[in-house]
């Protein structure tokens, strides 16, 4: 018994859930909650295409009138079924088939769009992961350093000034980890339910960022967004060929049936009948649909100048984000294979000066930050470049699960 309510009386474990940045996408893929709900669109398309393109159901009528002295007694059976002349009923097919590819096509945007942030998060996530690590070496060597300007103020080698100072920028660097841990914190909130995480549950984000390699060129015509705008002129044109059709409403033809019985003087009752076709042609006298025609072909033009001015847009965002990707990638690697070499190289000299008193503290301490601002520089450089290249991806329609 004290076995088992000592096991219900630990704490509860923490939940932990590791992903990785290739990972990001299928996982948002499969979690996401609004892509969930996204998806039910595609599915109510579906239904409308199921009842589009039908024949009207038929109409089946009947009467009685019973004997009177100047009428017989009359049973009447009629049915009539309403059929187009036009081509309205292919056109009503056609364009719910385009809308069923207009909303797959929409959820392929909202995905391209979430994936993109998501990564963009998790980029950042390891970025910053990645800066607190650094500033964890920073904090180790002028720890270091301030044991030393200590013991050396003790002995009465060096100006108390210089430990304190010391001890200054010791507290400045772990001061600077907890504010970017404090940034991670606010991503892996933000990011947590786009994967499907719940608030409940730690999270952390595997993996390095690649090497700086630029991308294949690859055509943004096949974006998501861009293939909706087609598809939609294409509806939009058969909407209009589809107003059209309704300049003339349906026909209708029928048969009717009719049983008449009539009582005679002599007791007799005389029974008779008759079979007929009707046919009904609407006559378009007043009403030509005019004005759904004209509101039809003006959406069809509209839709045509949005399409060519997103196709101006997503070229735009397309060069923009490979020319940024490009610069981060030559700044990246001239920091770190130029300036960053140099830069350790003097501070590694300053350092062992300072040790052996040929120069002061402030000296070092500049240098120092000199080498921080420098290997920060150049990890903003990398993460600029991979969030280029996802909005590059993201531009062209390279973004998939």
């Amino acid at each position: 018994m004290f076995r088992l309510l000592w096991f219900f009386c630990l704490p509860a474990l923490s939940l932990a859930a590791e992903f990785s940045l290739s990972g990001i996408a299928s996982r948002v893929h499969s979690h996401h909650p609004m892509l969930q709900a996204a998806r039910l669109a595609v599915q109510e398309a579906h239904g409308r295409q199921l009842g589009s393109g039908r024949l009207a159901n038929p109409t089946l009528e009947t009467s009685f009138q019973n004997e009177s002295r100047v009428s017989p007694r009359t049973t009447v059976f009629a049915i009539d079924q309403s059929f187009p002349i036009t081509k309205r009923l292919h056109l009503e097919k056609l364009l719910t088939s385009q809308l069923v590819t207009a909303a797959e096509l929409e959820v392929q945007d909202v995905e391209r769009r979430l994936i993109a942030e998501a990564r963009s998060h998790a980029v950042k996530i390891v970025a910053l992961e990645k800066q607190r690590a650094l500033r964890q070496q920073q904090t180790a060597l002028a720890q270091k350093l301030s044991v030393f300007a200590k013991s050396r103020a003790e002995r009465g080698e060096l100006s108390p000034l210089d430990a304190v100072q010391a001890q200054v920028d010791e507290q400045r660097l772990v001061l600077e980890a907890r504010r970017l841990e404090t940034e991670v914190i606010s991503l892996l909130g933000a990011l947590k339910p786009m994967l499907g995480v719940s608030p409940a549950e730690s999270c952390t984000i595997s993996g390095d960022l690649r090497t700086l390699t630029m991308p294949s060129i690859t055509p943004w015509q096949q974006r998501a967004d861009y293939q909706l705008a087609q598809t939609k002129i294409s509806a939009a044109n058969t909407d209009a060929s589809l107003a059209h059709s309704k300049r003339i409403q349906d026909i209708s033809a029928g048969f009717y049936a009719a049983r008449e019985g009539q009582d005679q003087p002599a007791g007799n009752r005389e029974n008779t009948g008759f079979v007929g076709f009707r046919f009904s042609i609407p006559l378009p006298l007043w009403n030509r649909n005019q004005g759904e025609i004209a509101e039809k072909k003006a959406t069809a033009e509209r839709q045509r100048l949005e399409a060519e001015a997103l196709g101006t847009q997503i070229a735009s965002e397309a060069d923009t984000a490979r020319r940024e990707m490009q610069a981060h990638a030559d700044l990246a690697r001239e920091t770190r294979d130029t300036l960053l070499p140099l830069v350790m190289e003097q501070t590694s000299k300053l350092e062992k000066a300072y040790e052996s008193g040929q120069t002061d503290l402030l000296t070092v301490l500049r240098a120092r930050d000199q080498r921080l601002q420098l290997e920060a520089a150049a990890l903003d450089a990398v993460r600029d470049f991979h969030l280029a290249r996802i909005r590059y991806e993201a531009a062209t329609g390279a973004i998939k699960p």
